[in-house]
C-alpha cells in the first residue's frame, strides 16, 4: 500500500503559480510516479470598497480594490527521491505551498 502526498499551492499571481505547478508536474513525470492534477480550485475574490474623498459638495464616489487568490491541488505518489526534488524547486515569495501526507 503506497501513500500519496497532497500538495496545495496558492498565490495572487497566476504566472508564478503555474510556473511552480509545471515544475512539480515535470519532476513527477520524469520520475514516472503516479500524479493526479493539477486541479484548479475556485478562485477566492477579496473586494474592498473604499470611499474616495470628494472635494467640496460632490457626490460620493467609491473605489473598489480586489485581490484574487488562485489555488491548485496536486496528488503525487509518495517517493523519497521525488519529494527531495520537489523540495528543491525555487518558489517565488508570493507563492505558498502546503504539503500533506495522506494514507490510502
Amino acid at each position: 500500500m503506497s501513500a500519496m502526498v497532497r500538495i496545495r499551492i496558492w498565490s495572487t499571481d497566476v504566472k508564478n503559480l503555474d510556473y511552480v505547478v509545471s515544475q512539480i508536474v515535470d519532476i513527477a513525470k520524469r520520475a514516472g510516479v503516479r500524479i493526479r492534477g493539477p486541479v484548479p480550485l475556485p478562485t477566492k475574490r477579496l473586494v474592498i470598497p473604499t470611499l474616495r474623498p470628494t472635494h467640496g459638495e460632490g457626490s460620493k464616489v467609491w473605489d473598489k480594490w480586489e485581490m484574487r487568490i488562485h489555488k491548485r491541488l496536486i496528488d503525487i505518489e509518495a517517493n523519497e527521491h521525488v519529494m527531495r526534488q520537489i523540495m528543491r524547486v525555487r518558489v517565488p515569495e508570493n507563492v505558498y505551498i502546503e504539503i500533506e501526507l495522506k494514507k490510502r
